[in-house]
């Protein structure tokens, strides 16, 4: 099979379609698809990435207190959103994993009586819109194989939809948080995945990345939710890596893949 990438951001191209002169002001550090900076006409900053609205959901979250941006402008695929303050942590210091911990208890409960929305899909029995996609482990080699019929195992055991009530990211590492000098969480970005669900999936998420940087995340996770969030990022990550990073990051998701897998199964 052809193991083809998620396409980059073509900024340039966006930027001519917009309604509104922007001005190109340089790519965003980190992510793999894209983003960049973007000047108003007035001097202001802002953000510029490929995404679906989801300002409704941002809404709620400010509302809550928590610091994800403002949509300024929607023009399918693409939205300008608010350049919020703070850094990306290098590290995961103590007071940073505490804030995004505060975060995730704010996200809870925030969707309750949102049956309008559908729940959070896991695509454990087949592929994703772009992301999750089982042909690039079940043809990469024999371990990628063998942790995909665990996946679609915990796929055929369990429904592929997550259920709840909670606001979930979907995207809840460091690399989508910004703090301040004393490592307090001052913005959440990229929210283009976010809907309702379990809020244990953004805990899940986040333990798949401080395992990649040596940290234990110690925070519960409900049994079945742990095991099929799990299955999720275990398949995601690792056709990620097959897909766009290489052999290094494949053989390094694999083993927190391994590493992480709830003890029940």
């Amino acid at each position: 099979m052809t193991l083809t990438p998620t396409p980059r951001l073509d900024v340039h191209r966006h930027l001519r379609e917009l309604p509104v002169p922007l001005a190109y002001d340089g790519p965003c550090p980190g992510g793999q698809v894209g983003a960049a900076y973007v000047r108003w006409p007035d001097g202001r900053r802002s953000v510029l990435t490929r995404g679906p609205d989801v300002s409704e959901l941002l809404e709620i979250a400010r509302t809550a207190g928590i610091p994800a941006p403002r949509y300024e402008l929607v023009h399918p695929p693409v939205v300008v959103q608010e350049l919020l303050p703070g850094v990306t942590p290098r590290e995961p210091a103590a007071a940073t994993v505490r804030s995004m911990l505060e975060v995730n208890r704010r996200c809870r409960g925030l969707l309750a009586g949102r049956r309008d929305l559908p729940p959070l899909r896991l695509h454990l029995r087949a592929d994703g819109p772009g992301f999750c996609l089982h042909g690039s482990l079940r043809a990469y080699d024999s371990r990628t194989r063998r942790l995909l019929d665990q996946v679609e195992e915990v796929g055929r055991a369990f429904p592929d939809e997550l259920e709840g009530d909670d606001l979930v990211h979907t995207d809840f590492h460091l690399g989508n948080v910004l703090v301040d000098a004393s490592g307090a969480v001052r913005g959440v970005i990229d929210w283009d995945g976010a809907g309702r669900g379990d809020a244990g999936f953004d805990l899940v998420t986040l333990r798949f990345d401080l395992a990649r940087r040596g940290q234990e995340l110690h925070a519960e996770v409900e049994g079945d939710v742990a095991l099929v969030c799990w299955a999720h990022m275990s398949l995601r990550q690792v056709d990620w890596s097959i897909r766009h990073l290489g052999a290094r990051e494949v053989t390094a998701w694999l083993e927190v893949a391994e590493r992480l897998r709830p003890d029940a199964w």
